[in-house]
């Protein structure tokens, strides 16, 4: 998607959304301004969702090398940097709600599976301040890491159909029941997800049938042909990560504050949703 077309989507989203929103948010009968500010919320949110379609690693360097140099013309009343990235956190709201429309639709097979989102190096772990009783030590298959973990449901196509942050210590189970709310058919998941008072929740609740392989520990038994054959498509969920970290870039060690870490990670969802599948 061209950066026009992804401004003009956003900004008919907006138009739409903004005032619903702005009526549902609560008062505490304090008098307010209500100033409008010289970014609207629309290219607030285009900026940040079209650097994690640029090439560029560092937001900083994307802002003030090309956006404020190269795209003046498209955003006549750009502010500075220090300001931009104070406005970040009040798109926090639209963001989240754009990210859920953009989600696929369910196909009856659908893979699950987490990734780890590490907010320091291991090292720093004693000293690392920015996300201390929000962050927590978690282990996966690369080993040892500080952060949160990304859970989410993908279709057979790769659509994105559900997601959920949670601290790096929470297991995989926790927040499953969560991401099958709009899910029907079959759940593909790895052995990580294996429990049998889970599969029957899933099925009893929401009938999904959860699918995983066996543990060598475990006794055998038989699964249908197809189900098999369907099991090993779930190395999609890896192309999926792959894109997300190394595209989309919604994992890095730079953030200073905890709600533009979230901001980051919710545009970089959105920008894989607008990846060619």
């Amino acid at each position: 998607m061209s950066r026009l077309e992804l401004f003009v989507d956003v900004d008919d989203f907006c138009k739409v959304f903004m005032p619903v929103w702005e009526r549902a948010l609560l008062q505490d009968g304090a008098r307010k301004r209500c100033r409008k500010g010289q970014l609207t919320v629309s290219e607030i949110m285009t900026i940040v969702i079209y650097f994690h379609q640029s090439h560029y690693r560092d937001f900083k360097a994307y802002y003030t090398e090309h956006v404020c140099k190269r795209l003046r013309s498209e955003f006549p009343n750009l502010v500075s940097y220090p300001r931009f990235v104070a406005l970040l956190p009040s798109v926090l709201g639209p963001l989240s709600a754009y990210l859920r429309q953009q989600y696929g639709r369910c196909t009856g097979l659908s893979f699950v599976d987490s990734t780890t989102l590490s907010v320091c190096d291991n090292h720093r772990i004693h000293s690392h301040q920015v996300f201390a009783g929000l962050a927590e030590r978690g282990k996966s298959s690369m080993g040892w890491f500080y952060g949160f973990k990304l859970h989410f449901v993908v279709n057979d196509c790769g659509e994105l159909l559900a997601c959920r942050l949670t601290p790096g210590n929470v297991d995989d189970h926790v927040p499953l029941p969560i991401l099958c709310s709009r899910l029907f058919g079959k759940l593909f998941a790895d052995r990580g997800y294996i429990s049998q008072p889970l599969f029957e929740q899933l099925m009893e609740t929401f009938g999904v049938q959860l699918i995983t392989k066996i543990k060598s520990n475990l006794k055998n038994r038989l699964m249908n042909l197809m189900d098999k054959i369907l099991l090993r498509k779930r190395a999609i969920v890896e192309t999926v990560v792959n894109q997300l970290k190394n595209i989309s870039q919604i994992e890095h060690t730079r953030h200073r504050r905890p709600v533009n870490f979230v901001v980051n990670v919710i545009a970089g969802l959105i920008a894989y949703c607008f990846q060619p599948k």
